[in-house]
């Protein structure tokens, strides 16, 4: 699986990079490719399907001293700013090539749609062709913040064209958050079961019985 990533956070001993869980599912082993073309292996520090999110890590021991100069942590910016019409910039590996660009517009907002694997979610989406490769890398806005990461979950096929989604960056920074520091992501649920109201139950509750 190829895909692309965002370095998100640096610590004393290593590079936090956010993807798609699509992207790192099922792997053996992870490896990392710098604008520089140099490859370290990675380590998976969280993963969250529900989001198809996930952070992997870098050791900075494995980085050599022209890689740490080279990159630098993405500026996070916040999805619920974004405007329909604004420009967007997809950033990402797109088909393995390497990096590559692509230029568009926020075409809609929390759009609501279930992916191909199930998984029900809102999306950002836009015009900036979004391809196989790009999972897990930024779309920005002309300030250079991050405004959502690039996902295949919602990719179409039959020939559509300019449709491309992501996944706000408001929803990725809770995320990402618990990953980061619990390797899961926790979630509030409703304990409380769900059934038919019976005749007894109803006289006790002093309550109309089902009809």
């Amino acid at each position: 699986s190829t895909g692309s990533g965002i370095i998100i956070d640096q610590t004393d001993d290593e590079l936090l990079i956010v993807t798609n869980n699509h992207v790192v599912e099922g792997a053996d082993s992870l490896s990392v490719q710098f604008i520089n073309e140099e490859n370290c292996e990675a380590l998976l520090k969280g993963t969250d399907p529900g989001s198809d999110l996930a952070v992997i890590s870098v050791p900075l021991s494995e980085l050599n001293a022209e890689t740490r100069e080279s990159i630098a942590i993405a500026e996070l910016g916040s999805s619920e700013d974004l405007r329909i019409g604004e420009s967007a910039i997809a950033i990402g590996n797109a088909l393995g090539y390497g990096q590559s660009l692509t230029v568009g517009y926020i075409s809609a907002l929390n759009r609501e749609m279930t992916a191909e694997d199930g998984i029900t979610g809102t999306f950002i989406q836009t015009d900036a062709a979004i391809n196989p490769g790009n999972s897990g890398g930024p779309l920005v806005n002309l300030r250079g913040e991050v405004v959502g990461v690039n996902t295949a979950i919602a990719s179409l096929s039959g020939g559509y064209q300019g449709v491309g989604f992501a996944i706000p960056s408001n929803v990725a920074v809770w995320v990402l958050g618990q990953l980061r520091d619990k390797g899961r992501v926790e979630r509030a649920f409703l304990g409380a079961p769900i059934g038919a109201l019976e005749y007894d139950a109803a006289k006790r509750l002093g309550l109309p019985p089902k009809t």
